[in-house]
């Protein structure tokens, strides 16, 4: 079994107001898990979960920075300076499932959820399940599966 740690170092912050969560090995890509993390990293907690909730309800789309090519734009980023984006719902719901998980272990270190921002929000690249599948003349076709680490940590910010 694999020991896992987090890419966040609590040097600068205090560590009775932190709050952490990780999700190993999830089914969803590392492309679209690295630009919903990109989006929700600064948020407080509450407009994250909202932003994920219209992302799932297919309300409001994703701004995709990096991996844009021939994207097309959409009308609702506007706000964004990049237009191009999608509307990754299965990475939003497994990136939602985390917050509901890091607001868990914020109540019950017992800190007030309504003043916890989010801090650190990053995404690596997971292991790369191969599968092939058959093809004619004796030939095969690769049919990947690839899975995504994400880590969550909040930290209260006091008023």
């Amino acid at each position: 079994m694999p020991n896992w740690g987090y890419s966040f170092t609590e040097e600068k912050y205090d560590v009775e107001r932190i709050a952490k969560a990780s999700g190993r090995d999830l089914r969803i890509k590392p492309k679209h898990a690295r630009e919903i993390c990109a989006v929700i990293k600064g948020m407080k907690l509450e407009k994250a979960k909202e932003f994920l909730e219209k992302v799932i309800s297919i309300d409001q789309s994703v701004p995709f920075r990096r991996y844009k090519k021939k994207q097309a734009h959409r009308n609702d980023l506007k706000q964004f300076k990049w237009y191009a984006g999608r509307y990754p719902q299965k990475a939003a719901a497994r990136i939602y499932e985390l917050l509901a998980q890091v607001e868990a272990n914020a109540e019950y270190k017992g800190l007030d959820v309504e003043l916890c921002r989010i801090i650190h929000a990053a995404t690596q690249k997971g292991r790369i399940i191969k599968r092939y599948i058959e093809r004619a003349m004796g030939r095969s076709s690769p049919y990947f599966k690839y899975l995504a680490h994400v880590e969550i940590v909040i930290y209260e910010v006091p008023s």
